[in-house]
């Protein structure tokens, strides 16, 4: 992958392996759980254990892991598990985003390419 910022973080709980994460506390990051969190990164290729460091690419292009199928190009957030799902916001409501899908994932455990590019879409 072409990673452009890998920045290293403690986890504040376990976060598998190529999921995305949010702030929880200075220097710290957790799972992402949702739509509407700010999302700032993907882990990298371990699942640090609570209090562990791991490195977080925060910009460039990486692996993710999917949780549902979804096409090439789509708007990227997180599922409740910090897994990629194509942004779909209803009328007026906003879903934070990570960044766009390289390929299309065909099921969910799929691991795609995502250019991160962190935006808001509105529906």
């Amino acid at each position: 992958m072409n990673r452009l910022l890998e920045k290293n973080f403690t986890a504040g709980a376990a976060i598998p392996a190529y999921r995305l994460v949010q702030f929880s506390a200075a220097d710290t990051v957790i799972l992402a759980a949702a739509a509407t969190n700010v999302l700032m990164g993907v882990n990298d290729d371990v699942a640090p254990a609570s209090g562990e460091r791991t490195d977080i690419i925060m910009a460039g292009i990486c692996l993710i892991e999917a949780g549902a199928a979804f096409a090439i190009n789509a708007r990227i957030t997180s599922d409740a598990t910090g897994r990629a799902v194509a942004a779909a916001p209803a009328t007026g409501v906003n879903n934070n985003c990570i960044g766009y899908a390289m390929e299309a994932a065909v099921a969910a455990g799929d691991l795609i390419r995502v250019l991160i590019a962190p935006h808001s879409f509105q529906g």
